[in-house]
């Protein structure tokens, strides 16, 4: 019996993660685009290939212990060998056999001698437990968006296995079925049909189980009765959220309109940590996957202005996350909760915040091992600890926040996309307010006028005139002609870099108000979930939420 499973998503299912319910068999498989030098009765073989972004893993179920030789076959064809675009590619990635590594940095194209030429792999595989766990991983290199986004991954073509060894001889089944009568026949047909029916059931939960136990998590592991003495077994007095499966806060107003797929305890660790413990309820039909997005995700990731994951838990039905836990809860709270919740963030305190949102992007961005847009940039994904600094949670699962408009058009995803979110995040921080009730001010006098008047004059028109045209900057329609977040750091860090940057200078030109400014020619749209669109005029003023 043979299973598998693909980790990732298909280039347009990242792009529009709605449709992933609606994911069928052949979205994981691709026809060749290559010549195929393939001269044998076996060509139909290698004219169809299974691929995953991530990591594809095969199993092969109740098989005899033993030695077998594990044969794989590959054959790069979707790059090519000529002078296009489709010949840029480059596939690497890493190939393991019962969680040994086999071939680390495999390059299909280079070990076949180009594209289009079938290469096979030989093995040779103890099994001990009756089961063979074939993985093939991406390796973190090579290209990710030539000659198109979501042909990076991991390929193969088939998988033959031979046992090396002499098989068992069994007696004929039918001889004892006749000797036993129609009665026992009937009887055997159907206890049959029950222990196949709950073994698959017991086989895909032990699957899942050393999927989610064999990921090399850069966090520690917590038992299941750690946590529960930790969070007073999950009493929920210390709850403090609940939702879909992303970091939310306690607030009602924000976590409306979600499923509730999980509940966000607090506790407290045997050493006095404080501990946020995210249970997944056991009843979501895409936790799993999500789970192992997002631990996978995370582990890897360490800033000062990222949440931090302590670790998780993976026992029996239940799947847990440790993060730490930020006394302030999240800035959408400070900034727009009930009067209760709401906080009074003077304008050295935004501006701090600000920074660290810039400094834990850029990090994504430019500073981590493997490149990371983040895609849901949002005040209620930025969460804030007991001094105020800010942290960005929510890095490995994307929904869509304020969406700039390339991407909402054409589902191209770069890292010009967190640009735009984070400008419109900077005007909320600004202003106080929703980025609906901005564009009114800007129309009725200067823009300063955006600013949040519970500052009163207690703020420097100087930064917040940076902040505000560096906002603006960020969100302009054109993605080219958005800055990098790392040159937006080094603008809130010092506001005269963009007169001294030449490439910032000729875009300010064209761009950058005076605090006194009363009119301008800057057009930015804003687009929300659901694809509701949001325009914004600086001459016209229309700004408007579903």
């Amino acid at each position: 019996m043979w299973n598998n499973s693909s980790n990732g998503l298909p280039c347009y299912f990242q792009h529009f993660p709605c449709l992933v319910p609606k994911r069928k068999w052949d979205d994981y498989t691709v026809s060749n685009t290559s010549t195929l030098s393939i001269k044998s009765p076996s060509l139909m073989l290698y004219k169809t290939a299974r691929v995953s972004p991530l990591v594809l893993t095969h199993y092969g179920l109740s098989l005899g212990n033993g030695l077998y030789n594990v044969s794989l076959h590959f054959a790069e064809i979707i790059f090519t060998n000529d002078i296009t675009i489709s010949s840029l590619g480059k596939r690497v990635f890493d190939i393991y056999v019962q969680e040994k590594l086999m071939i680390k940095s495999f390059t299909i194209k280079e070990a076949a001698g180009g594209s289009g030429k079938p290469i096979v792999k030989t093995f040779l595989v103890n099994v001990t437990d009756h089961n063979l766990k074939i993985s093939l991983r991406w390796a973190g290199k090579g290209t990710t968006s030539l000659p198109r986004a979501g042909v990076y991954g991991p390929m193969i073509l088939a998988i033959s296995v031979e046992p090396n060894f002499k098989r068992p001889m069994y007696h004929d089944k039918k001889k004892i079925l006749q000797k036993g009568g129609i009665f026992v026949e009937v009887v055997f047909v159907v206890l049959l049909i029950v222990v196949i029916f709950f073994l698959k059931r017991r086989c895909a939960k032990n699957v899942a189980d050393k999927e989610l136990r064999g990921l090399d998590l850069q966090s520690g592991n917590l038992t299941l009765e750690h946590i529960k003495v930790a969070t007073n077994n999950f009493d929920l007095a210390n709850k403090i959220g609940e939702g879909g499966f992303d970091p939310v806060c306690k607030d009602a107003y924000i976590v409306k309109d979600l499923k509730l797929a999980f509940l966000l305890v607090q506790g407290v660790l045997p050493d006095g940590k404080m501990i946020a413990v995210k249970q997944l309820s056991s009843t979501s039909r895409k936790g799993s996957r999500e789970f192992l997005n997002e631990i996978g995700m995370i582990s890897s990731l360490r800033h000062p202005n990222l949440v931090k994951l302590y670790g998780c838990c993976v026992d029996k039905k239940q799947l847990m996350l440790v993060y730490e836990y930020l006394e302030n809860n999240c800035l959408s709270r400070a900034l727009f909760g009930n009067n209760q919740s709401r906080m009074k963030l003077d304008w050295l305190t935004r501006k701090k915040i600000c920074l660290g949102i810039t400094r834990g992007i850029t990090f994504l961005h430019e500073g981590s091992a493997i490149k990371v847009v983040h895609r849901d940039i949002k005040t209620s994904n930025v969460l804030l600890d007991k001094h105020l600094n800010s942290k960005i949670s929510d890095c490995g699962l994307a929904k869509l926040g304020y969406v700039a408009l390339e991407y909402l058009m054409t589902g191209l995803l770069t890292e010009k996309a967190d640009v735009y979110s984070f400008g419109v995040v900077a005007l909320e921080i600004v202003s106080g307010r929703y980025p609906k009730h901005q564009c009114r001010d800007i129309q009725s006098g200067c823009l300063l006028e955006l600013v949040d008047p519970n500052l009163d004059s207690n703020y420097s028109e100087n930064e917040a005139t940076v902040m505000l045209n560096m906002a603006l900057m960020c969100t302009n329609m054109s993605s080219l002609l958005r800055p990098h977040m790392s040159e937006v750091v080094n603008m809130l860090s010092d506001p005269n870099f963009s007169v001294r940057n030449p490439e910032l200078k000729a875009l300010r030109k064209d761009t950058w108000q005076s605090e006194a400014s009363t009119s301008g020619v800057c057009t930015t749209q804003y687009y929300g979930p659901e694809e509701y669109i949001l325009q914004y005029e600086i001459s016209e003023m229309e700004f408007e939420f579903e």
